[in-house]
């Protein structure tokens, strides 16, 4: 059975999540695994772009280096990077099949979407010398979290998952923070008490932990502020750029700009069209680091979003760069309700209609989630 029609078969979501069936499974196989030096990222935001400025600057500058990261936009291909590129077909296609032949029949039927995925990405990964390793929602009971590491990085920790990580800061950082091991940067945060739960929890792990401020130098943030203005990169990806630079020589080598000059990565911010912009964020995080980059500009908002999101706090700090709304259908069933999004537009007197078609006079920002990102490419013909 191909991989395609082997993941097809698991669900991508669940309620609840057995904690203890991925661990079980890694640890039948961990010994015919590669295990290549891993660099896990963790956090709520900015995983996805910090981890993609790291694995190439890593792949530049010789060492052979993996990017796992998720969900994706198009391919699921986009989810396995390597070599400075996507994984192909055939050997996407080897590594599921050489995978099936490690677990039992059993075991690879009852692993979750994204616990298989991560194995076969581990599979593909053979003869690497690093993998940067992208946690899913999580942190501590993550998928990813199995996988000894040489290097743990804390990006931006929220609000997110309320229903797996608790409704508080406290509790969402401390099982994120927990996946530290040995050594462990701290990137920027908004809430400070994550940096006193982060010494905290490094503490009790006996893990050695920096925080960016630490490791910072005016080379690397000359170098970011030069590389950002350049590349027209906004602030939040001049942090995470910053961020990777900072990892980058905790791991003992020396950041340069050839190594880390590299445009917005694709659904980061990324202009599609002369009048059309796409971001894949999804809560309020990424919608705060939106504001601040369209201050004092007014767009049409593309949006849908997921009914677990705090859609209504998104939309009121996206609301003052906001002109109108143009909600776009989506077929996933995690989707807000019409009726549910509607209400909180009304309520919060943001004009809405029904998506159609991009008109050339208006300045477009498409947003919400992964799904609404891949729909509106789809609908555009941009794959």
């Amino acid at each position: 059975m191909t991989l395609n029609d082997f993941l097809a078969q698991k669900p991508l979501f669940y309620d609840v999540i057995d904690v203890e069936r991925f661990p079980k499974a890694y640890r039948q196989i961990a010994q015919m695994l590669p295990k290549p030096k891993l660099i896990h990222l963790v956090g709520t935001n900015g995983k996805g772009s910090t981890g993609r400025f790291l694995a190439t600057a890593l792949d530049r500058a010789g060492k052979k280096t993996g990017h796992y990261t998720s969900p994706h936009i198009l391919r699921f291909n986009e989810r396995i990077w390597m070599d400075g590129a996507e994984i192909s077909d055939k050997r996407l296609e080897e590594a599921h099949q050489k995978l099936l032949s490690l677990l039992t029949r059993e075991v690879s039927e009852s692993l979750s979407y994204f616990e298989y995925t991560t194995l076969v990405a581990m599979v593909a990964y053979e003869g690497c010398e690093y993998v940067v390793c992208e946690a899913g929602l999580g942190g501590e009971f993550d998928a990813t979290n199995v996988f000894d590491k040489v290097l743990s990085i804390f990006t931006p920790i929220d609000f997110d998952h309320a229903v797996f990580l608790g409704t508080t800061i406290d509790s969402i950082a401390t099982t994120k923070l927990r996946s530290m091991q040995d050594i462990a940067l701290l990137g920027k945060q908004k809430h400070p008490e994550v940096e006193t739960i982060a010494k905290t929890v490094a503490a009790d792990k006996g893990c050695t932990l920096y925080t960016l401020s630490e490791r910072l130098n005016s080379q690397i943030e000359e170098m970011a502020w030069h590389l950002a203005t350049k590349n027209g990169l906004s602030d939040y990806l001049r942090d995470n750029l910053t961020l990777a630079m900072a990892a980058y020589e905790l791991l003992g080598y020396e950041a340069n700009e050839e190594l880390f000059d590299q445009s917005a990565l694709f659904g980061r911010l990324s202009q599609i069209a002369p009048n059309v912009t796409l971001d894949v964020g999804h809560n309020a995080l990424a919608a705060d680091s939106i504001a601040k980059a369209y201050a004092g500009r007014k767009v049409t908002l593309i949006y849908n979003t997921y009914g677990d999101k705090d859609y209504r706090e998104i939309l009121s700090i996206l609301k003052p760069i906001i002109k109108s709304v143009e909600i776009i259908e989506v077929n996933e069933g995690r989707i807000v309700e019409r009726m549910l999004l509607e209400s909180v537009l009304e309520q919060l007197e943001i004009p809405y209609s029904q998506f159609e078609s991009i008109e050339k006079d208006k300045e477009y920002l498409v947003f919400g989630s992964f799904s609404v990102a891949e729909t509106f490419l789809k609908r555009m013909n941009k794959h």
